[in-house]
């Protein structure tokens, strides 16, 4: 049976390097066959840099590198006082969506990730 590593990675860890390093890390850890769970969102421009970067990586010769499956996981919390709403608003204007989940996998292992609003499921290859 194969090894499969789930790296998660804290948003202080990404947070501070330049955008075009964050994709490059975690292109480079996808390679190395780890399902990432990182702690955020990435930004439009990075998801498409990462789909970008992916591509690259797939038309080498020799390469088996077979691509990534990316998704973002954000739980919703329902009946919130106002006051709570608020207070989560601002929260979120501050530090940014911490709350939210981006998984990134090798095509390799993920087949398929599949999400609702309260659990995801990595469908893996055999």
């Amino acid at each position: 049976m194969k090894n499969i590593t789930l790296q998660f990675i804290p948003y202080a860890e990404i947070a501070y390097i330049s955008p075009y390093r964050r994709v490059k890390y975690l292109i480079d850890l996808a390679v190395d066959n780890r399902i990432l769970l990182i702690q955020g969102k990435l930004a439009p421009e990075e998801e498409a840099d990462l789909i970008q970067e992916t591509m690259k990586r797939i038309g080498k010769k020799r390469s088996r590198f077979k691509g990534i499956e990316l998704t973002t996981f954000s739980p919703k919390t329902k009946n919130l006082s106002f006051m709570q709403s608020f207070k989560e608003n601002v929260a979120k204007t501050l530090l940014g969506e911490r709350d939210v989940f981006t998984i990134v996998g090798p095509a390799t292992i993920v087949r398929e990730i599949k999400k609702d609003p309260k659990k995801i499921q990595l469908l893996l290859r055999k």
